[in-house]
């Protein structure tokens, strides 16, 4: 079609790696066959390893590589759209964003396809203020839309949209979600929620927020920083790198909202939390930083398979409490500044 296909050969791939590639692609058109042979002959010998991961997490001993899924279908009460995001200057490639096949460590950079627009998925009153709500390393799975349905219907009501970073990839166990947030291009995803807040914005959305969860609320947090026409940021769980953004540089309110027992140190454990908390006394904003005792990582994940997820990673707290005063919290945050 009109898509552009490219081959990095600096990934590290081994020669190897390519012959399951070319058949789990099964690909047909004479142009990649003989890219694929070609690099078949170049590849000898591993590349060195990828940069350092922004956010270690333990990996499934049993899953070596990435399976591509398609979102989770339950969808009846979201509208799909898609949204167009600024790709900067003509023929300069910022991101890949449809990884084909098996890329072992790549990032999504071997055998990509370059799209120009992104989906997005939409639900509450069309002239209610706008919250984009941003997924945990996950995707955009059950527990990101459950999270936007119940925005869409707190307090005076709100427009929640999601924005698909991973596009339409989701991560069903550990592994493969490690994956998927290792290959994500932040600085793209601080774009991506920057479009998504212009749309919200340009269809009836006089103030727009954006809150998060986990990988979602360290993006909340940047986004504070990053982008002027944000109103307020709720993020959960999350802190983003020095690199990508400086908490005592936010230009919005934030409310920020992290577990006791938080086991990941330096992303999203209690002095993370402290942490944050020092830098935005500086950054002349409103701001908040709640802890909640007895709470773990994703403490917000109250549907049945979330719940069974979080056990199944070590996460037994249920506080459904800590729960209802943090959704609390939000609503009055979110009403405060976003009306």
């Amino acid at each position: 079609g009109n898509g552009v296909v490219f081959v990095d050969l600096t990934s590290r791939v081994t020669r190897q790696a390519l012959d399951p590639i070319h058949h789990t692609l099964q690909v047909t058109t004479p142009t990649m066959n003989s890219v694929l042979r070609a690099s078949r002959t170049i590849l000898t010998s591993p590349f060195p390893s990828p940069s350092p991961k922004i956010l270690a997490r333990s990996r499934a001993p049993h899953s070596t590589r990435l399976q591509i899924r398609s979102m989770a279908a339950d969808a009846a009460a979201f509208k799909k759209i898609q949204i167009k995001r600024d790709t900067g200057s003509v023929g300069v490639v910022e991101r890949f964003d449809l990884c084909l096949g098996l890329c072992f460590g790549c990032g999504g950079r071997f055998c990509c396809i370059r799209w120009r627009t992104f989906d997005a998925y939409v639900v509450g009153k069309e002239d209610a203020p706008g919250i984009v709500v941003l997924q945990e390393w996950w995707g955009v799975d059950y527990e990101v839309k459950n999270h936007a349905v119940k925005i869409s219907q707190l307090g005076p009501g709100f427009k929640a949209l999601i924005p698909d970073l991973y596009r339409g990839k989701v991560g069903l166990d550990v592994a493969e979600a490690q994956h998927l947030m290792d290959g994500l291009d932040w600085q793209g995803a601080v774009k991506d929620i920057q479009a998504s807040v212009s749309w919200l914005k340009a269809n009836g959305s006089k103030k727009v927020g954006v809150t998060g969860y986990c990988m979602g609320g360290a993006l909340s947090i940047a986004s504070a920083v990053l982008l002027p026409e944000i109103d307020a940021a709720v993020p959960f769980y999350g802190v983003p790198s020095s690199e990508l953004a400086d908490p005592a540089n936010a230009k919005a309110p934030i409310q920020a909202h992290f577990g006791e027992l938080d086991s990941f140190v330096g992303f999203s454990d209690v002095t993370a939390a402290k942490a944050l908390e020092e830098k935005l006394k500086t950054s002349g904003v409103p701001f908040e930083v709640h802890i909640y005792p007895g709470c773990a990582h994703a403490f917000m994940n109250r549907s049945p398979e979330g719940i069974e997820r979080r056990k199944s990673m070590g996460m037994n707290d249920e506080d459904e409490a800590a729960v209802e005063l943090a959704w609390s919290r939000f609503t009055s945050w979110m009403t405060r500044y976003l009306s």
